[in-house]
Protein backbone atom coordinates (compact mmCIF):
# COMPACT_ATOMS: atom_id res chain seq x y z
CA UNK A 1 0.00 0.00 0.00
CA UNK A 2 1.36 3.20 -1.03
CA UNK A 3 0.95 6.12 1.40
CA UNK A 4 3.59 9.32 0.28
CA UNK A 5 4.93 11.76 2.40
CA UNK A 6 4.82 15.38 1.05
CA UNK A 7 7.73 16.56 3.20
CA UNK A 8 10.05 13.73 1.22
CA UNK A 9 12.00 13.69 -1.61
CA UNK A 10 9.94 12.90 -4.98
CA UNK A 11 12.62 10.54 -6.52
CA UNK A 12 15.79 8.83 -4.60
CA UNK A 13 18.65 7.76 -6.79
CA UNK A 14 20.03 4.81 -5.83
CA UNK A 15 23.77 4.27 -5.65
CA UNK A 16 24.02 0.69 -6.10
CA UNK A 17 27.67 -0.60 -4.33
CA UNK A 18 27.15 -4.39 -4.13
CA UNK A 19 29.16 -4.83 -7.07
CA UNK A 20 31.91 -3.50 -5.59
CA UNK A 21 31.28 -2.59 -1.66
CA UNK A 22 29.73 -6.02 -1.68
CA UNK A 23 32.20 -8.71 -3.29
CA UNK A 24 35.16 -6.75 -1.93
CA UNK A 25 35.00 -8.38 1.46
CA UNK A 26 34.13 -12.11 -0.03
CA UNK A 27 36.40 -14.32 1.46
CA UNK A 28 37.28 -15.87 -1.82
CA UNK A 29 37.53 -14.36 -5.18
CA UNK A 30 34.17 -14.44 -7.24
CA UNK A 31 34.82 -15.43 -11.00
CA UNK A 32 34.83 -12.22 -13.11
CA UNK A 33 32.14 -13.69 -15.69
CA UNK A 34 29.68 -13.98 -12.61
CA UNK A 35 30.66 -10.35 -11.40
CA UNK A 36 29.86 -8.73 -15.00
CA UNK A 37 26.08 -10.45 -15.02
CA UNK A 38 25.35 -9.81 -11.72
CA UNK A 39 26.42 -5.80 -12.68
CA UNK A 40 24.20 -6.58 -15.87
CA UNK A 41 21.61 -8.01 -14.21
CA UNK A 42 21.46 -4.85 -11.49
CA UNK A 43 21.12 -2.46 -14.87
CA UNK A 44 18.45 -4.59 -15.69
CA UNK A 45 16.22 -4.15 -12.66
CA UNK A 46 16.48 -0.35 -12.74
CA UNK A 47 19.42 0.87 -11.27
CA UNK A 48 21.21 3.43 -13.37
CA UNK A 49 24.05 3.99 -11.34
CA UNK A 50 25.83 0.58 -10.61
CA UNK A 51 29.69 0.69 -9.13
CA UNK A 52 31.90 -1.93 -10.53
CA UNK A 53 35.20 -2.49 -9.29
CA UNK A 54 38.18 -0.94 -7.67
CA UNK A 55 41.44 -0.23 -9.11
CA UNK A 56 43.05 -0.46 -5.80
CA UNK A 57 46.40 -2.35 -5.50
CA UNK A 58 45.80 -6.48 -5.55
CA UNK A 59 47.46 -6.79 -2.76
CA UNK A 60 45.11 -5.10 -0.61
CA UNK A 61 41.85 -6.27 -2.23
CA UNK A 62 42.44 -9.24 -4.20
CA UNK A 63 38.58 -10.07 -4.64
CA UNK A 64 39.16 -7.10 -6.89
CA UNK A 65 42.36 -7.67 -8.50
CA UNK A 66 40.17 -8.72 -11.96
CA UNK A 67 39.63 -4.69 -12.80
CA UNK A 68 40.72 -4.88 -15.88
CA UNK A 69 39.54 -7.70 -17.33
CA UNK A 70 36.05 -7.02 -15.85
CA UNK A 71 35.26 -3.10 -16.86
CA UNK A 72 35.40 -3.51 -20.49
CA UNK A 73 32.86 -6.72 -20.35
CA UNK A 74 30.65 -4.10 -18.97
CA UNK A 75 31.35 -0.05 -19.94
CA UNK A 76 28.47 -0.77 -22.99
CA UNK A 77 25.78 -0.88 -20.42
CA UNK A 78 23.77 2.50 -20.39
CA UNK A 79 23.78 2.92 -16.93
CA UNK A 80 26.69 5.17 -14.50
CA UNK A 81 29.70 2.59 -13.23
CA UNK A 82 31.79 4.70 -11.21
CA UNK A 83 35.07 2.93 -10.08
CA UNK A 84 37.24 3.76 -6.78
CA UNK A 85 40.19 4.35 -7.09
CA UNK A 86 43.17 4.87 -4.64
CA UNK A 87 45.49 6.79 -6.22
CA UNK A 88 47.40 8.87 -9.58
CA UNK A 89 48.43 4.66 -10.52
CA UNK A 90 44.76 3.77 -10.00
CA UNK A 91 43.37 6.88 -11.95
CA UNK A 92 45.77 5.91 -14.89
CA UNK A 93 44.39 2.27 -15.30
CA UNK A 94 40.89 3.29 -14.92
CA UNK A 95 41.60 5.79 -17.91
CA UNK A 96 43.34 3.59 -19.70
CA UNK A 97 39.74 1.69 -19.72
CA UNK A 98 37.25 4.70 -21.06
CA UNK A 99 36.12 4.86 -17.24
CA UNK A 100 33.75 8.26 -16.93
CA UNK A 101 32.87 8.56 -13.00
CA UNK A 102 35.60 7.79 -9.89
CA UNK A 103 35.57 7.80 -6.16
CA UNK A 104 38.00 8.34 -4.03
CA UNK A 105 37.81 7.04 -0.23
CA UNK A 106 38.75 9.24 2.43
CA UNK A 107 38.19 8.96 6.54
CA UNK A 108 37.49 11.24 9.15
CA UNK A 109 39.36 9.95 11.78
CA UNK A 110 43.09 9.19 11.93
CA UNK A 111 42.86 5.65 13.36
CA UNK A 112 40.98 4.39 10.53
CA UNK A 113 43.07 6.54 7.65
CA UNK A 114 45.87 4.78 9.26
CA UNK A 115 44.62 1.25 9.22
CA UNK A 116 42.88 1.94 5.48
CA UNK A 117 45.60 4.31 3.92
CA UNK A 118 48.78 3.71 6.45
CA UNK A 119 48.31 7.86 6.44
CA UNK A 120 46.86 10.51 8.11
CA UNK A 121 43.73 12.13 7.54
CA UNK A 122 45.39 14.99 6.09
CA UNK A 123 48.25 13.00 4.50
CA UNK A 124 45.37 11.15 2.74
CA UNK A 125 44.11 14.34 1.50
CA UNK A 126 46.72 15.50 0.24
CA UNK A 127 47.30 11.52 -1.72
CA UNK A 128 44.18 12.39 -3.46
CA UNK A 129 44.04 16.31 -4.44
CA UNK A 130 46.16 15.26 -8.04
CA UNK A 131 44.16 12.49 -8.50
CA UNK A 132 40.73 14.47 -7.89
CA UNK A 133 42.07 17.24 -10.32
CA UNK A 134 43.67 15.14 -13.14
CA UNK A 135 39.96 13.47 -13.06
CA UNK A 136 38.43 16.59 -13.43
CA UNK A 137 40.77 17.74 -16.25
CA UNK A 138 39.75 14.68 -18.38
CA UNK A 139 35.95 15.61 -17.75
CA UNK A 140 35.21 12.51 -14.79
CA UNK A 141 32.76 13.31 -12.06
CA UNK A 142 34.18 12.58 -8.83
CA UNK A 143 32.55 11.41 -5.70
CA UNK A 144 34.31 11.72 -2.18
CA UNK A 145 33.88 8.73 0.05
CA UNK A 146 34.05 9.51 3.97
CA UNK A 147 34.06 6.76 6.03
CA UNK A 148 33.54 6.86 10.04
CA UNK A 149 31.42 9.80 10.21
CA UNK A 150 29.48 8.83 13.37
CA UNK A 151 31.88 6.67 14.86
CA UNK A 152 35.15 5.11 14.92
CA UNK A 153 35.88 1.15 16.75
CA UNK A 154 38.91 2.60 18.09
CA UNK A 155 38.26 5.90 18.90
CA UNK A 156 34.33 5.90 19.58
CA UNK A 157 32.23 8.83 18.90
CA UNK A 158 33.61 11.20 15.88
CA UNK A 159 33.02 15.11 16.63
CA UNK A 160 30.65 16.43 13.94
CA UNK A 161 32.90 19.12 12.96
CA UNK A 162 35.81 16.88 12.47
CA UNK A 163 33.33 15.38 10.24
CA UNK A 164 32.56 18.43 8.69
CA UNK A 165 36.15 19.57 8.37
CA UNK A 166 36.91 16.97 6.17
CA UNK A 167 34.19 16.64 4.34
CA UNK A 168 34.88 20.62 3.07
CA UNK A 169 38.02 19.40 2.13
CA UNK A 170 36.95 16.74 -0.27
CA UNK A 171 34.26 19.52 -1.52
CA UNK A 172 37.06 22.04 -2.35
CA UNK A 173 38.80 19.54 -4.06
CA UNK A 174 36.64 19.03 -6.28
CA UNK A 175 34.20 16.11 -5.65
CA UNK A 176 31.04 16.13 -7.08
CA UNK A 177 29.22 14.53 -4.99
CA UNK A 178 30.51 13.68 -0.97
CA UNK A 179 28.74 10.03 0.82
CA UNK A 180 28.90 10.00 4.17
CA UNK A 181 29.38 6.90 5.29
CA UNK A 182 28.37 4.96 8.80
CA UNK A 183 31.03 2.77 8.64
CA UNK A 184 30.30 0.56 11.85
CA UNK A 185 26.77 1.09 11.73
CA UNK A 186 26.24 3.05 14.69
CA UNK A 187 24.67 6.30 13.97
CA UNK A 188 21.03 7.02 15.32
CA UNK A 189 18.62 9.40 13.22
CA UNK A 190 19.15 12.69 15.75
CA UNK A 191 22.91 12.00 14.58
CA UNK A 192 22.08 12.23 11.04
CA UNK A 193 20.33 15.51 11.54
CA UNK A 194 22.26 16.97 13.47
CA UNK A 195 25.41 16.13 10.98
CA UNK A 196 23.38 16.87 7.79
CA UNK A 197 22.10 20.84 9.35
CA UNK A 198 26.19 21.23 10.56
CA UNK A 199 27.27 20.35 6.68
CA UNK A 200 24.88 23.09 5.42
CA UNK A 201 26.07 25.47 7.65
CA UNK A 202 29.46 25.39 6.70
CA UNK A 203 28.53 25.56 3.12
CA UNK A 204 28.06 22.12 1.84
CA UNK A 205 24.57 21.84 0.10
CA UNK A 206 22.55 19.00 0.58
CA UNK A 207 22.26 18.48 -3.11
CA UNK A 208 25.89 17.16 -3.31
CA UNK A 209 25.34 15.09 -0.19
CA UNK A 210 24.80 11.06 -0.55
CA UNK A 211 24.54 8.92 2.89
CA UNK A 212 26.23 5.22 3.11
CA UNK A 213 24.78 3.54 6.10
CA UNK A 214 25.25 0.27 7.55
CA UNK A 215 22.54 -2.34 9.36
CA UNK A 216 24.90 -3.26 12.56
CA UNK A 217 22.37 -2.15 15.27
CA UNK A 218 19.48 -2.00 12.58
CA UNK A 219 19.19 1.69 12.17
CA UNK A 220 19.87 1.92 8.42
CA UNK A 221 16.44 2.57 7.22
CA UNK A 222 15.67 4.72 9.77
CA UNK A 223 18.99 6.99 9.55
CA UNK A 224 17.93 6.25 5.92
CA UNK A 225 14.62 8.95 6.72
CA UNK A 226 16.32 11.19 8.53
CA UNK A 227 18.43 11.76 5.66
CA UNK A 228 15.33 11.73 3.44
CA UNK A 229 13.58 14.12 5.49
CA UNK A 230 16.61 16.64 5.36
CA UNK A 231 16.41 16.30 1.54
CA UNK A 232 18.98 13.84 0.46
CA UNK A 233 18.01 12.58 -2.89
CA UNK A 234 20.85 10.09 -3.03
CA UNK A 235 21.30 6.94 -1.04
CA UNK A 236 24.11 4.03 -1.28
CA UNK A 237 22.70 0.56 -0.76
CA UNK A 238 24.21 -2.76 -1.73
CA UNK A 239 22.13 -5.26 -3.21
CA UNK A 240 21.04 -8.41 -1.05
CA UNK A 241 22.87 -6.65 1.89
CA UNK A 242 26.24 -7.45 0.68
CA UNK A 243 29.52 -6.39 2.04
CA UNK A 244 30.71 -4.57 5.21
CA UNK A 245 34.13 -3.58 5.94
CA UNK A 246 37.83 -5.35 4.89
CA UNK A 247 39.65 -2.70 8.08
CA UNK A 248 36.87 -2.83 10.70
CA UNK A 249 35.95 -6.10 11.78
CA UNK A 250 32.61 -4.53 13.59
CA UNK A 251 31.04 -3.29 10.64
CA UNK A 252 28.08 -5.68 8.74
CA UNK A 253 26.33 -5.29 5.87
CA UNK A 254 25.61 -2.55 4.12
CA UNK A 255 22.15 -1.63 3.46
CA UNK A 256 20.31 -3.81 1.64
CA UNK A 257 18.95 -2.38 -1.66
CA UNK A 258 15.75 -4.17 -1.77
CA UNK A 259 14.95 -3.25 2.07
CA UNK A 260 15.47 0.81 0.99
CA UNK A 261 13.46 0.13 -2.19
CA UNK A 262 10.34 -1.70 -0.50
CA UNK A 263 9.87 1.53 2.14
CA UNK A 264 10.60 4.00 -1.24
CA UNK A 265 7.86 1.87 -3.14
CA UNK A 266 5.62 2.88 0.53
CA UNK A 267 6.06 5.99 0.33
CA UNK A 268 5.74 6.81 -2.99
CA UNK A 269 9.07 7.97 -3.95
CA UNK A 270 10.25 6.75 -7.45
CA UNK A 271 13.42 4.71 -7.90
CA UNK A 272 12.62 3.09 -11.36
CA UNK A 273 13.81 0.05 -9.45
CA UNK A 274 11.87 -3.25 -10.90
CA UNK A 275 12.01 -4.51 -6.85
CA UNK A 276 10.97 -8.28 -8.60
CA UNK A 277 14.04 -8.32 -10.41
CA UNK A 278 16.30 -6.66 -8.19
CA UNK A 279 15.63 -9.52 -5.91
CA UNK A 280 15.25 -12.39 -8.44
CA UNK A 281 19.13 -10.76 -9.16
CA UNK A 282 20.16 -10.92 -5.34
CA UNK A 283 18.39 -14.41 -5.04
CA UNK A 284 20.81 -15.83 -8.12
CA UNK A 285 23.60 -14.16 -6.54
CA UNK A 286 23.04 -15.85 -3.17
CA UNK A 287 24.02 -18.79 -5.04
CA UNK A 288 26.60 -17.68 -6.94
CA UNK A 289 28.10 -17.60 -2.96
CA UNK A 290 26.53 -20.49 -1.79
CA UNK A 291 24.64 -18.83 1.35
CA UNK A 292 21.15 -16.85 1.86
CA UNK A 293 20.68 -13.15 1.76
CA UNK A 294 20.43 -11.45 4.39
CA UNK A 295 18.25 -9.03 3.44
CA UNK A 296 14.68 -9.30 4.79
CA UNK A 297 12.91 -8.10 2.22
CA UNK A 298 14.31 -10.61 0.17
CA UNK A 299 13.93 -13.55 2.29
CA UNK A 300 10.45 -12.49 2.32
CA UNK A 301 9.87 -12.17 -1.35
CA UNK A 302 11.98 -15.29 -2.30
CA UNK A 303 9.45 -17.11 0.22
CA UNK A 304 6.56 -16.20 -1.02
CA UNK A 305 7.49 -17.49 -4.74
Amino acid sequence: MVVPDPALPARVRIHEVGARDGLQNEKGAVPTDVKAEFIRRLAAAGLSTVEATSFVHPRWVPQLADAEDLYPLVRDLPVRLPVLVPNERGLDRALALGVREIAVFASATESFAKANLNRTVDEALALFAPTVTRAIEAGLKVRGYLSMCFGDPWEGAVPVEQVVRVTKALAEMGCDELSLGDTIGVATPGHVSDLLRALNGAGVPTSRLAVHFHDTYGQALSNTLAALRHGVTTVDASAGGLGGCPYAKSATGNLATEDLVWMLDGLGIETGVDLAALTATSVWMADQLGRPSPSRTVRALSHKE
